[in-house]
C-alpha cells in the first residue's frame, strides 16, 4: 500500500466535486484495495499527536455557513481501533509522544475526500492528528514513523492544502482564475517533491518566494509533509484544478512505497 496527499478544498466539494471528485475517484479506483485506512486532516491539531479508537466514528460537520444539504451526510464507515493501536505502538517506539481518544470522528478533511474516493464507507478508518505548533521536521518524522503500515496493507491518507489562505477569498465562483502565488507556490512545492529535496520543502517558509502567502497558518500544510515523510520515492502529481481563485486541489500519491 501506498500514501496519498489529497487538497480537500471547501467542504462542499461533496456538492460540487468538479475535476477534484472524478480524480479523486480515478485515484482510489487505480490504487490496491486497502484493508484499512489512516488519515491525517488538518482539521484534528493538537499538542501531542492523537489517533482515535472510535469503533464507529462519527460524521462531523466542522464548518458553518454552507448549504442545508451538507449537514445531512453521513459517512458511516467502521472505525478502525487495532489500526489505532498500531499507529500509537510505531509512534511510541520512535520516541514520539502519543495520546488516544475514546470517540474522536471523522472531520470534514476526512469523510469528504474519503466519500468521493470510497463512497461504498465500507473501509474501516481512524484519524491521527496534526501538530502545527510543532516544526515541519517534527511532522516529516512522524510520517517516517507510520512507513511500516504500507506493509499491512493500510493506505496513508493525508488531506489539508497545497494553497490555503483564506483572507484572499476574491470570488465566491468556484472556477475563478487563480492568483499567481497560488500556481507558482503549488508548482515549487511539486518541484520539491519530485526532486526529493525534503529539507528545503521543510524549509519553505525561508526558501521559496510565496510560502508565508499560501499559508499564513501552517496547519493545512503539516499532513503534506506527514505524507513526505511516510511514501518513499517521488510522488505523482495531480493537477485537477484550481477552486475559488485560491486553493490549488493538487493531489500526490507515492507509488513506490
Amino acid at each position: 500500500m501506498t500514501t496519498v496527499f489529497v487538497s480537500h478544498g471547501a467542504p462542499s466539494l461533496i456538492l460540487e466535486p468538479g475535476q477534484t471528485g472524478q480524480m479523486l475517484a480515478h485515484l482510489a479506483a487505480s490504487l490496491p484495495r486497502p484493508d484499512a485506512i489512516l488519515v491525517v486532516s488538518a482539521h484534528w491539531d493538537t499538542r501531542v499527536a492523537t489517533v482515535s479508537l472510535a469503533a464507529h466514528p462519527a460524521t462531523i460537520h466542522d464548518f458553518s455557513g454552507f448549504p442545508a444539504a451538507l449537514y445531512d451526510i453521513r459517512y458511516p464507515a467502521p472505525g478502525a481501533p487495532a489500526l489505532a493501536e498500531l499507529v500509537m505502538a510505531l509512534l511510541q517506539a520512535n520516541g514520539i509522544a502519543v495520546h488516544s481518544h475514546a470517540e474522536r470522528g471523522l472531520d470534514h478533511g476526512a469523510w469528504v475526500p474519503l466519500a468521493l474516493m470510497y463512497p461504498e464507507a465500507d473501509i474501516p478508518i481512524t484519524q491521527l492528528s496534526i501538530q502545527s505548533r510543532s516544526t515541519t521536521a517534527e511532522q516529516f518524522a512522524l510520517g517516517q514513523a507510520l512507513q511500516p503500515l504500507h506493509a499491512q496493507n493500510v493506505l496513508i491518507l493525508a488531506s489539508g492544502a497545497v494553497t490555503h489562505n483564506l483572507s484572499d477569498f476574491f470570488s465566491a465562483e468556484r472556477d475563478a482564475a487563480p492568483l499567481a502565488y497560488v500556481e507558482s507556490f503549488a508548482d515549487w512545492v511539486a518541484t520539491q517533491l519530485h526532486t526529493q529535496q525534503a529539507q528545503t520543502l521543510l524549509n519553505y517558509r525561508l526558501v521559496s518566494e510565496h510560502g508565508s502567502q499560501a499559508h499564513p497558518s501552517e496547519d493545512h500544510l503539516m499532513p503534506l509533509f506527514v505524507a513526505a515523510g511516510s511514501g518513499q520515492g517521488a510522488p505523482r502529481r495531480f493537477t485537477p484544478e484550481t477552486t475559488y481563485g485560491i486553493l490549488a486541489m493538487d493531489a500526490y500519491v507515492w507509488e513506490s512505497a
